[in-house]
Parts: C-alpha cells; sequence; structure tokens
C-alpha cells in the first residue's frame, strides 16, 4: 500500500465536525441519551451507590450574595436547563417567522391539539386529586408537558415509512406545548419577584438584543451578557430556564446583509446563508443534546423507589395515579379531540396523507412528558420531598406507557405502510 493511501481516508477538521454535529443532533441519539442518563440515575438511586449519587447531587458552590449557593442537581436544573430552552426560543422564533407557524391555517390545527393535549391532562389530574388540598393541586401542570427529544426519537426509530406531515404535526404540537409550558412556569410557578433584579436584567439583554442584531456572533462577548440576563432572572425570583427563552427570541432569524452566517454553496458555487437563529440553534442544540439534557436527567430522575412497598405506595398515590391518567389518557384525548372537532371546518381541514390511526400513535407519543414534567414537580413540591419523589414515578412510568403505546400503534402503522409501498413497486 502507497504511503499517500490513508490520505483517501482523512476527514478534514470541518467536515469532521460536521459529522460529529449531524450525529450529535440526532433525534434518536438525542432520545438516547436521555435514556441512558434515566437509567443510570435510577439505578444508582437504588442501589448501594445511593448514598455517593445523593452527595453528588446534594453538593452546594457557588454564590451566595447573588443568591446562587445552590447544589449540583439545582444547577443542572436552573442553568443546563437554561441551555436548552434557549435553543427551544431560537426554534419557536425560526418557527413564528419562517417556518410551519408562520401561516395561521397550516399551524392552526397542532396549535390547537397542543392547547388540548394541555388542558384535558391539567383536568384529569385535578379531578383525581380533588380532594387533596391546595398544596397537591398544584401540581396540576405536571402531565400537561411533551418531551420534544423523546418523542420525536421514538417516532424517528418506528415511523420511517409514515407520512411526513406527521413528524411536522407532532414538532409543531410539541414547540407549542413548550411555549405553553414556559408560560404556565413563569405565571404559575413564580411565587414572589424582585422588581428590581428584573429592571437590571434588561441592561444586558438590551446589550445581547443590540449585539445579535448587529450579527456579532463572538462567544466572549454573548456568553457574559447571557449569563449576566440569568443571574438577574433567577434572583428576580422568576425561573431561570425563562432567561433562555428570552435570549431565544431576540436572534434574528433571516439572513440579512448583517446577520447571515455562510454555511456553503449550492450547486453553481453561489454561496448559501443561514440567519443568526439557526446558526446559534445549529451550535448550540448539540450541547443541549450531548451535554445539558441528559445531565438534568440524571440528577432529576435519581428516586429511590423504596422497593416493591415503596413502589406499591407511589403508584397508589393520587398525585402518580393524577399524572399517569393525564399523560396516558389526558394528552392523546385532549389532541384527537381537539382536531377532530376543528378538523370539521373546512378551512382546517387535515393534511391529505394523515390518518387517524396515524394520529392516535403520534398523540399517544405526545404523553411522553419527561425533561419538563420533572422540572414542573420540583417546582410544585420541592426537590427531594415525597411528593417530588412520587412526581418522578409518575412520570417515568407514565411517560414509558406512553412510549410503548405509541411505538407500537406506530410500528404497525409503518409495516402496513411499508408493505403498501412494496406492493405498488411490484405492481
Amino acid at each position: 500500500m502507497s504511503s499517500s493511501s490513508p490520505a483517501r481516508f482523512r476527514l478534514a477538521p470541518h467536515e469532521l465536525w460536521r459529522g460529529i454535529r449531524s450525529t450529535a443532533r440526532s433525534e434518536v441519539l438525542g432520545g438516547a441519551l436521555l435514556l441512558a442518563a434515566t437509567v443510570a440515575a435510577l439505578i444508582l438511586a437504588n442501589s448501594p451507590a445511593a448514598p455517593w449519587y445523593e452527595a453528588v447531587r446534594d453538593v452546594r458552590f457557588g454564590i451566595p450574595e447573588l443568591h446562587l449557593e445552590l447544589s449540583v442537581g439545582a444547577w443542572a436544573a436552573d442553568g443546563l436547563l437554561a441551555v436548552f430552552f434557549f435553543v427551544v426560543g431560537l426554534e419557536l422564533k425560526e418557527e413564528f417567522v419562517a417556518g410551519r407557524l408562520r401561516d395561521p391555517r397550516r399551524a392552526a390545527l397542532p396549535i390547537a391539539a397542543a392547547v388540548g393535549g394541555v388542558v384535558v391532562p391539567a383536568l384529569l389530574f385535578l379531578a383525581v386529586n380533588a380532594a387533596a388540598g391546595p398544596e397537591v393541586l398544584r401540581g396540576w401542570a405536571i402531565p400537561t408537558a411533551t418531551d420534544i427529544a423523546f418523542a420525536v426519537a421514538v417516532l424517528a426509530v418506528v415511523g420511517r415509512f409514515l407520512p411526513p406531515a406527521l413528524r411536522v404535526f407532532l414538532l409543531t404540537l410539541a414547540i407549542i406545548d413548550d411555549l405553553i409550558a414556559i408560560t404556565i412556569i413563569a405565571t404559575f410557578y413564580t411565587e414572589t419577584i424582585q422588581a428590581p433584579w428584573l429592571i437590571l436584567a434588561l441592561l444586558p439583554l438590551a446589550g445581547f438584543a443590540l449585539a445579535v442584531q448587529n450579527g456579532v456572533r463572538s462567544w466572549w462577548l454573548l456568553l457574559p451578557l447571557a449569563v449576566a440576563v440569568w443571574v438577574c432572572v433567577h434572583a428576580s425570583g422568576v425561573h431561570a430556564t425563562v432567561a433562555g427563552v428570552l435570549l431565544g427570541f431576540l436572534v434574528p432569524v433571516r439572513a440579512t446583509a448583517r446577520t447571515r452566517v455562510q454555511t456553503g454553496t449550492d450547486a453553481d458555487g453561489a454561496p448559501v446563508y443561514d440567519g443568526l437563529a439557526a446558526h446559534f440553534a445549529d451550535r448550540w442544540g448539540v450541547v443541549a443534546t450531548l451535554f445539558a439534557v441528559p445531565v438534568f436527567a440524571f440528577f432529576a430522575a435519581g428516586v429511590d423507589i423504596g422497593g416493591m412497598d415503596g413502589l406499591v405506595s407511589a403508584l397508589t398515590d393520587p398525585i402518580t395515579v393524577g399524572i399517569v391518567v393525564g399523560l396516558v389518557v389526558g394528552k392523546p384525548v385532549g389532541i384527537l379531540l381537539t382536531t377532530f372537532l376543528l378538523s370539521r371546518v373546512r378551512a382546517l381541514r387535515l393534511d391529505e396523507t394523515l390518518r387517524w390511526p396515524d394520529l392516535a400513535g403520534m398523540s399517544l407519543l405526545a404523553g411522553i412528558g419527561f425533561t419538563v414534567s420533572l422540572l414542573v414537580g420540583e417546582l410544585a413540591y420541592g426537590s427531594s420531598s415525597v411528593a417530588d419523589d412520587h412526581v418522578k414515578i409518575g412520570v417515568l412510568v407514565g411517560s414509558l406507557v406512553a412510549a410503548v403505546l405509541g411505538g407500537v400503534v406506530l410500528a404497525l402503522r409503518g409495516r402496513r405502510a411499508r408493505s403498501a409501498a412494496r406492493d405498488r413497486a411490484e405492481a
């Protein structure tokens, strides 16, 4: 073999990074990392290593003067999830400005379905816990969230032969679901607001907006401004993840002469540009997928089940029952009922490629309410409380059941679609 042969297999640095980034943005990989982090947390929390796991999770560090002396678990929930919500904010703005949510008629059905998928689970949770006190009812929003990473990952695995419109419907629904969840967290789970800190947050927020509107991409300028916004919002009493969304909404979407990033060239050699929102989502989405969300899951999902007796106790707790019923029953019922009623309106008819069994499977997947549900549980009942432990069990059980049911339905539909495609090819 000649000495020049290995060069054929050597990748240029930018090509290698592009491949790594593409893999990291894979929907299947994101779901797999979340699942691995969750399983690892459950194993550690229910093994002889539990004291070590809890000690690491509860180590506190930070700056007390800025209300930032937090545990590792709190840093993961308040800090790392802000990165995730920054990416969510970028994607939301992209969809509203240039994506699926730009056309009201096209977006109306999945938006309405998302609202139905929030309202019905909340009502079912309240119905199951009607006899409980107001402290228990604080958890009404736990079963209302859909975890984009898990739900889309399952659809990517089992729905390869299903209509592309189904994935569009799920993504739109999940994005609106996230927007509703952010609003709920900011509105219902903020007890006291320190107005001076919120006013102070406007200064770095304005600096960040001015910079990105002028096409600035330098991390050494934008990152300190973003951290300053996060610190001020956290100190104000509003949950710090809201800072991530606000920052994401400020980033321009359209690729203007100032705010554009060249991503390659077209077939004629002309440059191809992206806006800053797509550029930042591309970069920070990798951080959220590979690090932020899995680390949060690792520290949030570790619940000591307490053996069979503990599991039975948790599963008979109305809080747990309300969450499971909300996720497994409330989500699909709310989504399907709202979609069915509004699809009767001529201007809002479903995409002609979608069938109701496909939507039924998709609506079951929407019951996978992992990341945001765990966060809302901590906000509602306090971290490491008995109620919060039961929330984690309810979210895990409900999400697992929803994933299995939705995956089975869509796998059967996918098999049927594949057979039909094969028959058409052979005809």
